[in-house]
Formats: structure tokens, sequence, C-alpha cells
């Protein structure tokens, strides 16, 4: 009985396959909900008037545009030129004609700064409460930058390297500085103690041409010719400037690869500002090298560097440099004063990156070559030294939420005796150290003299290394100096999205006592010089960087070989307390 129903059903069902489906639907409702049975529905008649659809032959109806970047003003965006954040032509976001697009910047710097410094007496006479050889140390100076910046670009900038660039970045500088001795901004004593003063300085004129392409991933080869800005290493330790050169730089294997083949000619610069002053004549001072970047170096996240670099200068035939002061910058008042040329060539190591949430920053340099005089010891005739030095810095941090916990190491090899014929000083070629609190700390920011030594600082002005120059814009690398030995910790805080704030304290050293005590003919009891402390903070009321107000303050609590070079037994203060507002568009 079973076995006959079964085969009623199967019946049924090829009765529906085969052209009784309509009629057994309806008979049977489960039917038509079996899975993978389909109804076919009732479709309208077509209707004769109806346009019919196009065919395969029939060709493509298009509405032509301008180009591709003006797509969005079908759907009414609209271009605003003061507005750097959405569509505008100044900010190459579509272009002026062809495939060539303008690039217009604009940044106002504005530095106010109130610090206290050590201070020597002019040797004409003493201001009223000045003591000895050390005067008083409260000083201001007020600095205005207008950076103005114009690109002309040629290329499809959205996928591939622009084929060419012209850039030309003129800046504008007005600069004030208010001190309490004389012979301190100026070399007459008669001028006072206000110094003001302007420049235009061309910090970028360069073409940049794309040579070529070599992977369908556009890595790449280009030429760069003219001023340019130049950073030798990631934090700004060796070699970090805008200057006349060529170089040629490129990728490999999708960006993995970096390099770069440079030759610079130093431009001078103007003494008060530090710009580039092409008033002078180029300086007889050349700088080549080579570097290699590879990304993901052992581990994800970690870029390593190598670096070769050679430092020629020929300064020593040239008859004696002022500048604009009326104080000498070449040779350096030190010594016997002697002009020297010098051949050094620098090889270093540099990674930059992260193991997870730990980051390292390293860097190593040794560097070797001579120097054709020594200005401890040629008085009547040149005693070339040997240049041997090295420096090694390092920062490791690590990140816990919105704070990030750092600490710094940097030691710099001195000179332990400057009668030799060594010179074990390391110095650089022109350093911008973002490193232990950049210029927010009292050390690096401030240019402190060597007060009865010569006239020279002890480390520049937005330098690290204790390297005895007159200056790092004007003067001289000086292989025979002191060293710098740096230890230290900081943080960084995220405190809002829009307010960052920052801390550091270091403890400074010399790293030799011998240059400095046969200079100042004293002995020095320690090689201290102190704790720097700074606090610093950022606020970007926009979120962006568009609008960045910066404050920090710092002191320098002096150790006891700062003590010995500098009066601070009647309660002087070295500080410096900074205000910075930057604008851009």
């Amino acid at each position: 009985m079973r076995r006959q129903v079964r085969a009623s059903v199967l019946l049924a069902a090829a009765l529906a396959a085969y052209g009784n489906a309509p009629a057994a639907q309806e008979q049977d409702p489960v039917l038509r909900r079996r899975p993978g049975a389909e109804s076919v529905p009732d479709l309208p008649p077509i209707d004769p008037t109806a346009v019919a659809p196009p065919t395969r032959a029939q060709p493509r109806e298009t509405l032509p545009i301008p180009d591709r970047w003006r797509l969005v003003d079908a759907v009414g965006v609209q271009t605003r030129w003061w507005d750097p954040y959405n569509q505008n032509t100044l900010k190459a976001d579509r272009p002026i004609f062809g495939d060539w697009f303008v690039n217009v910047g604009l940044v106002s710097d504005t530095v106010y700064e109130l610090r206290g410094v050590p201070t020597p007496v002019a040797p004409q006479g003493a201001a009223p409460g000045s003591v000895d050889a050390f005067g008083r140390v409260p000083q201001n100076s007020f600095v205005q930058n207008l950076i103005t910046s114009f690109a002309l670009i040629k290329g499809d900038t959205a996928f591939m390297p622009p084929t060419l660039e012209f850039r030309v970045t003129p800046v504008f500088s007005y600069n004030r500085v208010s001190v309490r001795e004389d012979r301190v901004v100026r070399i007459d004593p008669l001028a006072g103690h206000i110094r003001t003063d302007g420049h235009v300085g061309l910090q970028e004129a360069f073409v940049d041409y794309h040579l070529h392409n070599v992977s369908d991933r556009y890595d790449f080869d280009s030429v760069r010719l003219g001023i340019q800005p130049v950073n030798a290493d990631f934090r700004g330790f060796l070699f970090q400037d805008q200057q006349l050169g060529v170089r040629l730089f490129g990728t490999r294997a999708n960006n993995i690869w970096q390099y770069n083949l440079a030759w610079f000619r130093r431009l001078e610069k103007d003494t008060n500002s530090g710009l580039n002053d092409l008033g002078k004549r180029l300086r007889d001072d050349d700088v080549f090298f080579a570097n290699a970047y590879r990304q993901d170096f052992l581990v994800h996240g970690y870029t390593a560097q190598a670096i070769v670099a050679y430092n020629r200068n020929r300064e020593g035939n040239d008859t004696l440099f002022y500048n604009k002061n009326g104080f000498l910058e070449r040779p350096a008042s030190i010594g016997y004063e002697r002009p020297t040329d010098y051949d050094v060539v620098y090889v270093g190591f540099n990674g930059d990156g992260h193991f997870g949430r730990f980051n390292l920053t390293n860097t190593v340099y040794g560097a070797i070559g001579n120097v054709s005089a020594n200005p401890f010891t040629s008085r009547t005739r040149a005693e070339p030294a040997k240049v041997r030095a090295w420096f090694a810095a390092l920062e490791p941090s690590v990140d816990i939420d919105w704070v990030r916990l750092r600490g710094q190491a940097l030691f710099a090899s001195g000179d332990r005796d400057p009668y030799d014929a060594k010179a074990t000083g390391f110095d650089a070629i022109f350093e911008n150290p973002q490193f232990a609190g950049a210029e927010t700390s009292y050390w690096i920011r401030q240019p402190v003299p060597l007060i009865g030594g010569g006239g020279v600082a002890i480390s520049g002005r937005n330098g690290i290394l204790n390297s005895l120059r007159s200056s790092k814009e004007q003067g001289q690398s000086n292989f025979i100096n002191p060293g710098t030995l740096l230890l230290g910790f900081g943080a960084d805080a995220d405190v809002l999205p829009e307010l960052r704030l920052s801390a550091n304290v270091n403890h400074i050293w010399f790293a030799r006592r011998g240059v400095v005590e046969a200079l100042r003919n004293q002995p020095l009891v320690s090689r201290s010089i102190g704790w720097d402390t700074s606090i610093s903070a950022v606020y970007r009321p926009t979120f962006i960087q568009n609008i960045a107000f910066r404050a920090s303050g710092a002191a320098l609590f002096g150790g006891a070989g700062f003590s010995n070079l500098f009066d601070t037994t009647g309660g002087k203060v070295f500080y410096s307390i900074l205000f910075n507002l930057i604008l851009t568009y």
C-alpha cells in the first residue's frame, strides 16, 4: 500500500516537470514551495510604443568633461582659494592648464624669547651692576619669519611621482635682540644694547626632474638641482640644512629601498637670521654623501640607514672673515687664531622604528681625516692633526596609551690633550638635533660663550655638541674640543587631541677636560655642566597644523664644572622662556 502512494507522488512530480506544472501546483500547494522549483511569473504585454533597449552594436553614449579632476563639479563641490583642506587650485588639487599644477604655501613663524645667558663684561668697561668678567644675564629677543613657497609641478600627482617640479621659497625675516651689556650684540661698545635687523633669504630654489620609473609600482630615479633641504640622518645630528647642490635619489623594491647621492657647496649664512645669504660668495666648503635606507629591516616597522659623507674645507687660505656684527668668524678666535683646512670622512649607521609598542632611534658615527693646523700649537707653521673621533646617540621609548616615556643618551668623543697631533673631539658639519627636547632644551637652544677662553661658544645655537665653534652658521668645524656626554629621560603626553605636553630632564658633562682647562688656564674640579630641565606645551585649536601655539620653559642648574667656568654665586639663574605661534596656509 505504501509503495502505491509513493508511486502516485512521483507521477505527479513528473507531470509537473513536463508541462503540467501549473495544474499540479494549483492542486498541491506543497509542490509550489518545494526547493528548486521555480514558478514563471506572468509578464505584462509588450508596449509597442516603448523605446527598444540598446543593442551591443550601438556606440556608447558619454558626456565629455574638461578633465578627471573636475568630476566633483558635477555634484556641486565649490573651490575656495583660502581653504587648504578642500578643493583648491592653489594647493595642487586640480591643474591650472594641461597637467601642470601649482602649489602655494605661506607660513608665519613668530618667536618671543626671554633668556638668561652667561654674559661677558666688555673690556672697555663694565655697565653698572656688573662684576669682574661676568655681567648681567637677562636678554630678550623677537623674531618674525614669513615663509613663502611657490611650486610649479607637471605630472599625474595622484598615481606617480611628478615628472617635473620647480620650487622657490623666499623667507622674509625681522629680528630684535635686547641685552644688558656692551659688545654683546655688536663689536662696537657704542652701538648700544639693542640690535634690530632684517634679511631676505632664499631657502629653496630648485628644479626636480623625474628621470624614469623602474617598476610598475612607480619605483623611480630623480635628480634635483639647486638650493634644497638636506638631512643626512633621522635626527639631524650630522648635516641638516638648506644648501646649494645636486642630488640623485630614488627607490627600489616597492619603496623598501631608498637612496641618495649628493654634492653640496655651502652657501654663506646671514649672521642674525641664520638664513642663506646670496649676497656673499660661496664658501670653499664641499659636502659629498651617499646613503641608503632599508625599510622593515630585520623586523616590520624598523628602518635602517647606512651613510658615508666627506667634508672638504679649503678656507684656510682665506682672509679673515668677520660677521655683520663685527665679530671674527673664520678662523675662530681661539688659541693662535690660525686658519685651517680639513678633510673628514664620516661613516655612520642609523635606525628608527618600533618593535611592537617599543620604539628605538639609534645613531653611531665615526670621523676620520686630518686638519691642516692645530690652533694650540701652530703659531709659526702649520702643524697638522689627525682626526679620530666618534659619536653615538640612543633614544628608546615605549607608548602607554596616550603617554610616551623616553630615555635619551648621547656621547661625542672629546680631545684629551690639545697639544698633541691628534684631534679626537667629534664635530658635525651642520647639526640641528631633534633630540632630548630639541630647541626647548636650554643647552641645545642657547649658545653659551666660553668667557675668558676665546671668542667661541661652548655649544652653538640649536646645537648639542660642545664643539667650541664661533658659530655653526659661519664658522668651521672644530675637532679639538672637550666632547659631550648626556644622559636623561623625558615624556610626551597627548592630554587632549589638540594639546601635547612634553618634559625632559638631562644631565650634561664634558667628555674631556683638557681643552677647556688649557683655554681657561685653570683646572676643572668636575666635568659636570649640570642639569638641563625643560617643559613645553603645543596647542593646536583646530586639531591640525595650520594653527599651532607652543610655549616652553627651561632652566640650567649648573654643576661643579659649570660653576668653575661661570660666576654662579650671585644668585644668577640661567633660563629660557619661549613663546612660538605658527600659522600655516
